[in-house]
């Protein structure tokens, strides 16, 4: 999405006004007739992220939020943290590898367990537990107790050093919450 006209800390400060407490970015001059300074900058785009164009470039708001904040575009992927592609607030952001930011993508919509990689196998009556690394599935097994599958997954988790992205899990927040797992790094 960013190009070689890259805007720059000083550009964006001079365009944008970010509200810490709201996460929101307005704009301080107007960049075009239908726009007021005051006006929260661009739109929300197919995949949910709030977008605007900026001297014919178009920029994700959260990447612009990192500019701002920092004085830098990030090098990697910004992940929000609670998984709401609209909450910009700083402290909902970090930066983290595309590999990372995948891992915090939840549960597909398909998903009936509530945790990613565990699923109902309903003519072996065992929930199955899998794992998927750069496109490639791993069956990590079955187990009759769904407690069970769920620390399996999560401990495959960690075996993959998902330590960083561990946290916004599935598999970690039920463990969690059923005291399944003692005190693991938050």
């Amino acid at each position: 999405m960013e190009t070689k006209k890259s805007l720059t800390y000083k550009k964006a400060r001079f365009y944008f006004k970010y509200d810490l407490l709201t996460g929101k970015v307005f704009w301080k001059v107007s960049p075009a007739n239908r726009v007021q300074i005051g006006d929260e900058v661009g739109w929300v785009g197919k995949r949910g992220y709030r977008e605007v164009h900026v001297c014919g470039v178009r920029y994700y708001v959260h990447r612009v939020v990192w500019l701002l904040c920092y004085g830098y575009f990030p090098e990697n992927g910004i992940d929000h943290i609670d998984r709401n592609p609209t909450n910009n607030r700083i402290e909902n952001l970090r930066e983290v590898s595309q590999q990372c930011n995948l891992r915090n993508y939840g549960n597909p919509s398909d998903n009936t367990s509530g945790v990613k990689g565990v699923c109902w196998v309903k003519g072996r009556k065992r929930w199955a537990v899998s794992i998927t690394v750069l496109g490639q599935t791993y069956h990590i097994g079955s187990h009759k107790s769904f407690d069970e599958a769920v620390l399996f997954r999560l401990a495959a988790e960690q075996c993959l050093d998902w330590s960083d992205c561990s946290c916004q899990s599935p598999a970690y927040k039920y463990a969690k919450e059923k005291n399944l797992i003692g005190n693991m790094r938050d």
